[in-house]
């Protein structure tokens, strides 16, 4: 009955999470192919150090500590998982217990250690956020949604802590009691004290349902999690593996030429002749809305942590300017999760869907102009996510499509289209050098 049960929750699981992530996958293909594929070395050099090793997160090193204790508990805690799935597939009890001896016994004691520093760090992380209120956690566009979604989640860690020590607990009584499903596993290394301490007094019967209790508290948070990460802040802790693939790899200051642009000033300088076949009408330039995105940007925006290093390290935020190029992110995120509804209810399709919004209805001019092009965002984001990307393709929008912009850029433009300087002078620009 059990592996009856099992197999039902797994395939119920299964399919909440197909729909979840398909529709995160559907909703980065709203944006423009780019093509990626070179420096392959570096770019598996960044997933390991970078996505699995945590290297930036070592830049602030009490954080990226804690965060170590519930990543690495994670990590390991699948391979007591993966006894869950066999033992939920067969029935059996502990099926790799007897096969790995001793080394079992290593195994479960690690993951328990690994279990009591993630949930000394859940419980700080709660603090910081709820009682100390960090201020990068209290931001404008951390209000609601986004502010319950990291607590969730540390509870539900919690929750995942509580049902490992019930079973494990429970189990190492009951095979003190040369119960016949229950065989030794050895001293593990917390809920051999811990479950006689909590656990010793009460009977077979009730040792027996507070083991299965732990059993399935553990296999269903799991699966849970598995269904609530599409739509949560920490599907990085998938996504954060292509995103750091697919980063840039070209120096943070150096920002892509946009070809026509470029084609146009080097016939302005007589460098090549006009092309009489070119249409007529000029191209869209930059981007307004995920279309015209890349699907590298809608990844970033999916990958995104919400930890707000970028915005603490903003020196526009700091200054209580509007930007925050946390909020630049989840905003492109939220736009995709607006038009992919959308497009699913039939209300368009991606070449043609036009509900007379914009990522301009979100992010104002006012956030994008305060932009100072530092990258301090860029080289603050612990998983290579690049905001002034997105920020400095809106901005060529405005300017160039719009031929719109803060009004004291304007001189600075016509000096720069009469003088080639950005300031206004009456002489030649290299004039000094005579």
């Amino acid at each position: 009955m059990q592996s009856l049960l099992f197999i039902l929750v797994l395939g119920i699981t299964g399919w909440f999470a197909w729909k979840g992530y398909g529709r995160v996958w559907r909703n980065i293909r709203l944006g423009k192919p780019e093509k990626i594929d070179d420096r392959s070395g570096e770019r598996w050099k960044n997933v390991v150090l970078i996505a699995l090793g945590q290297q930036k997160m070592f830049k602030n090193w009490l954080p990226a500590v804690l965060h170590l204790f519930i990543y690495a508990a994670f990590v390991i805690t699948q391979v007591e998982l993966l006894e869950i799935f066999a033992d939920g597939f067969t029935g059996s009890h502990r099926m790799f217990a007897p096969a790995l001896g001793g080394f079992y016994t290593f195994v479960i004691s690690f993951i328990e250690i690994l279990s009591v520093l993630a949930f000394v760090a859940t419980i700080i992380f709660l603090a910081r956020r709820n009682l100390l209120r960090v201020p990068r956690f209290w931001k404008p566009e951390m209000k609601g949604w986004p502010f319950r979604d990291a607590n969730l989640i540390l509870l539900g860690e919690i929750i995942l802590i509580v049902g490992i020590f019930s079973m494990n607990g429970a189990d190492k009584v009951l095979q003190t009691r040369s119960l016949e499903h229950y065989h030794p596993t050895g001293a593990f290394a917390v809920s051999s004290w811990l479950g006689p301490a909590l656990f010793g007094d009460l009977g077979n019967g009730a040792l027996i349902a507070l083991e299965r209790f732990g059993w399935w508290l553990h296999a269903l948070t799991v699966f849970g999690f598995l269904c609530y990460l599409p739509y949560s802040k920490h599907l990085h802790i998938i996504l954060a593996f292509p995103n750091t693939w697919y980063a840039r790899l070209t120096p943070k200051g150096q920002m892509d030429n946009m070809p026509e642009i470029q084609k146009e000033v080097r016939i302005m300088m007589g460098l090549d002749q006009p092309d009489g076949n070119a249409p007529a009408e000029l191209p869209e330039f930059g981007a307004n809305d995920v279309f015209s995105l890349s699907r590298q940007n809608i990844l970033q925006a999916y990958s995104c942590t919400e930890c707000g290093r970028c915005t603490a390290a903003c020196p526009a935020n700091m200054t209580g300017k509007k930007l925050s190029p946390r909020k630049v992110m989840m905003d492109v995120r939220d736009r995709a999760e607006e038009i992919g509804e959308a497009i699913s209810k039939g209300q368009g399709t991606q070449g043609n869907y036009d509900d007379g919004k914009s990522l301009f209805d979100r992010i104002t001019p006012e956030e994008i102009h305060a932009c100072t092009t530092c990258n301090a965002c860029v080289e603050a984001c612990p998983v290579l996510i690049n905001p002034l990307d997105i920020i400095l393709k809106m901005r060529r929008h405005e300017i160039l499509t719009q031929s719109a912009g803060p009004g004291d850029w304007l001189p600075m433009f016509n000096a720069i289209e009469n003088n080639g300087a950005a300031w206004a002078m009456s002489e030649e620009r290299e004039g000094w050098r005579k």
